[in-house]
């Protein structure tokens, strides 16, 4: 299985069975889902594409692997609460600036609470914290507040 990240839209997973079929999945950033069969003669030719809804991927998640959950999401609360991992592009507006500049918290009301860097973690960034490309913020907030996130951090 291969994974390509979609900026703005979520992640593509890829992948060829032992029969040789290619089938795609696309992780919408709102919860929805993509599934996508490839044909048999032409493995870039899509024969057939499906949309779920949140609760019907939910669904087919628990049927296909209980344990399984996109690795951007970091963890879902019945509170409504997302965290999760967000990279900002080398080409990012923000690439060179500091993290107060974003006013994430104010204009999101996503908090972004770590900034992976290499193989660094740094946990509770303060304001004057210098943004680079590559780097992976860890963002908590409400499922739309983490999109806005995704939104402002992804502006180039």
């Amino acid at each position: 299985m291969s994974t390509t990240p979609l900026p703005g839209i979520g992640v593509q997973y890829d992948l060829t069975t032992r029969e040789h079929r290619h089938l795609s999945v696309v992780a919408h950033r709102d919860g929805t889902r993509t599934v996508n069969l490839y044909r048999a003669d032409d493995p870039d030719a899509c024969a057939q594409s499906l949309r779920l809804t949140g609760a019907e991927t939910a669904s087919l998640i628990d049927a296909l692997m209980p344990a399984h959950h996109s690795p951007n999401v970091l963890h879902t609360t019945d509170l409504g609460l997302v965290a999760e991992r967000i990279e900002l592009s080398g080409h990012s507006y923000w690439n060179g600036r500091v993290l107060g500049e974003t006013r994430m918290r104010t204009e999101t009301g996503a908090s972004i609470v770590a900034v992976l860097r290499r193989a660094e973690a740094r946990p509770s960034p303060a304001p004057d914290f210098r943004l680079a490309g590559g780097d992976t913020l860890i963002v908590i907030g409400t499922r739309e507040g983490v999109d806005a996130a995704a939104s402002v951090l992804g502006r180039e």
